[in-house]
């Protein structure tokens, strides 16, 4: 169980230092930034998904993942998926209506943590109805918030199924 934890704690390190690069890479001269934003937004972001991707999978046998179970989880986690989306959505608007100054509801749906993919497609669509309305750093910041709680949670499944 120790090395389990160990694991996990590893995952969520490497995910930090990665965040650490990030900023520290955001501090260089302007026309390093556009080609430094450029990489993070493609390759880097990519990387590092596949990075994650492969600590969590490499603690699951078929054994483990081969059940009638694991229908379930994959079925729950479409659900949650279309939950936490639509729930950014109505959140955002319930917000607007005791704001004074309102936020665009294609941010709330960018909290789930596929990243950078939630973020894309919500500037993508505020791009559509307005070609001012650039919002990718605006979900950006809910993006890497669903990365952190899914992170959390891959180290609670990993801990509790890692045996």
């Amino acid at each position: 169980v120790v090395q389990v934890h160990y694991r996990a704690n590893l995952l969520v390190f490497l995910f930090f230092q990665i965040v650490k690069c990030y900023c520290l890479m955001l501090s260089y001269s302007e026309i390093t930034q556009i080609f430094l934003l450029k990489t993070m937004e493609n390759e880097l972001m990519n990387i590092v998904s596949i990075l994650l991707s492969l600590g969590v999978g490499s603690q699951m046998t078929p054994e483990k993942i081969m059940k009638k179970e694991s229908l379930g989880i994959i079925i729950l986690g479409l659900v949650a998926f279309a939950v936490a989306t639509a729930g950014g959505l109505l959140m955002a608007k319930l917000m607007n209506l005791f704001l004074k100054k309102k936020i665009n509801p294609l941010i709330g749906s960018a909290g789930v943590s596929a990243v950078p993919m939630s973020a894309r497609v919500a500037n993508k669509v505020g791009l559509e109805y307005d070609p001012s309305n650039f919002l990718l750093m605006n979900a950006m910041g809910p993006n890497v918030s669903g990365v952190i709680g899914t992170a959390i949670a891959a180290g609670v499944f990993i801990a509790t199924y890692g045996n």
